[in-house]
């Protein structure tokens, strides 16, 4: 194919596609073009920005026909700021674009047959049925974490987050994914450096003193978390920071200092301080408390957190007489909604300290069937297994690289009944699941989970079974 396309020429062109982050994608002269802004079904004009041998990337510079479900941001830097990619799009056509982007992956990486659930299962073969994604009826200030990248821009301090494809802070004063407090403090811990005139670190010469802040609000709780991670042990004016903290921000109940002095682009260090307060806040998912603290994971929409849960725990088909493993249990939370239906529970995770986490909210919510183990889940079950420890139903949530072969192989060698995946990545997910297949597992049933509205990104529950043989 020759490429027609030159740099910095405007094009004319049908937007027939959408791309995993959400950019529109066209072709021209049967060359393809990334256009980031367009939605499927639209006509626009665009310039090339960047020339490549295979496809090109284009700016949008006007909409000639506009899609249906194009709507105008909500949020007045969603242009520069690399937070969302989808504001741009109705939250009816959000959920569409990700169970189309579920659909495709399984489809063309996993090799699957798929139908929407709606639908019968053809006489000819087992069909993995996709159900629409669930949403949420407010699709926005989800949000109860944020992390912000603190930095200066013309001698004024700027705290936002990172454009797109790069380290630039866009100053943000609001963002509408997050909850309302956290707007506040933001502004708060603006006022305190710069009237203490504190230097945001600067990873460039690897100076400075404050690198980021992390807020985490417990929704059901209200109890409200600061960490502000620094590259140095000592932070001046403390006592400041913690009175402008204390004094304007209802249900504070921890303020922590994090320290990271190394030169890299991990946000949290190793090294907790606990400046004021307690060291973790408390919040619930459903009827389970759990004790958050500032390096644990704990997912970011509690909303939707309990309708993926109570769904990952019907799909698991328990009747209180399963043992279960729980692959990258994090700190326990899907372990416990497992324990309620469940005769044993094992939960595996490589991070000592969300295995802390994990034991403590087991104890905190007098749960006495649960096993919390420190490794690695494609070491741990293996060996497991070797110890004559089985499960009935095994439920994985690895990240976004997917699982590693070798646990595939040993979950599906010991033969459970039900496999439960949860993913992060709808790719890794339909690679996985086609090796799945190969084992002798059939996906039955996949469901979308919205979790984070106005971005591109898309949480996915499946359901396998073992083919009778």
């Amino acid at each position: 194919m020759v490429n027609e396309i030159e740099k910095n020429k405007e094009y004319v062109l049908n937007i027939d596609g959408m791309g995993y982050q959400g950019e529109g994608v066209g072709k021209i002269g049967g060359f393809t073009i990334f256009v980031p802004g367009t939605i499927e079904g639209e006509k626009v004009r665009v310039k090339a920005i960047k020339v490549n041998k295979n496809f090109a990337f284009g700016k949008l510079m006007e909409v000639i026909e506009p899609s249906k479900y194009r709507v105008t941001p909500i949020c007045g830097i969603y242009k520069k700021c690399g937070g969302c990619q989808l504001q741009h799009i109705s939250y009816n056509g959000q959920l569409s674009f990700k169970e189309n982007r579920v659909k495709d992956c399984l489809e063309r990486i996993g090799k699957l047959q798929v139908s929407y659930g709606e639908q019968n299962i053809n006489q000819h073969g087992t069909v993995t049925k996709l159900y629409h994604t669930i949403g949420m009826e407010n699709p926005y200030r989800y949000r109860n974490k944020v992390q912000l990248p603190v930095g200066r821009l013309s001698g004024g301090i700027t705290i936002g987050f990172y454009a797109k494809k790069s380290h630039e802070i866009i100053n943000m004063t609001s963002c509408f994914i997050q909850s309302k407090i956290s707007d506040q403090i933001v502004k708060l811990i603006r006022q305190w450096l710069e009237k203490y005139n504190i230097e945001p670190y600067n990873e460039k010469n690897g100076k400075g003193i404050v690198r980021h802040i992390m807020i985490r609000e417990a929704f059901t709780t209200g109890e409200i978390m600061v960490v502000i991670v620094t590259a140095v042990d000592h932070l001046p004016y403390k006592k400041e920071f913690i009175e402008i903290i204390t004094k304007n921000v209802p249900g504070i109940k921890s303020i922590v200092q994090n320290i990271n002095s190394d030169r890299t682009n991990v946000i949290m260090g190793k090294e907790c301080i606990t400046l004021w307060g307690r060291d973790t806040i408390n919040d619930y998912i459903g009827k389970f408390k759990f004790s958050i603290s500032p390096l644990s994971f704990f997912q970011v929409n509690p909303v939707q957190t309990e309708i993926l849960y109570n769904k990952v725990l019907e799909y698991a088909e328990l009747t209180g007489s399963e043992v279960v493993f729980d692959a990258y249990c994090g700190t326990g939370t899907i372990s416990l909604f497992l324990s309620q239906k469940a005769k044993k529970v094992y939960g595996v995770e490589i991070i000592p300290q969300a295995i802390e986490n994990a034991n403590i909210n087991a104890r905190e919510n007098g749960i006495d069937n649960v096993e919390f183990i420190t490794g690695e889940s494609e070491k741990v079950i293996p060996e497991l297994i070797e110890k004559r420890v089985r499960a009935d139903v095994v439920v994985v949530d690895p990240p976004r690289k997917g699982c590693d072969e070798i646990l595939l192989y040993s979950i599906a060698h010991m033969n459970p009944r039900t496999i439960v995946y949860v993913s992060c990545d709808p790719a890794t997910l339909a690679r996985d699941l086609a090796i799945l297949k190969n084992f002798g597992y059939t996906a039955e049933k996949v469901q979308p989970v919205d979790m984070f509205s106005q971005t591109s990104h898309v949480e996915t529950i499946v359901s396998l079974r073992r083919k009778h043989t």
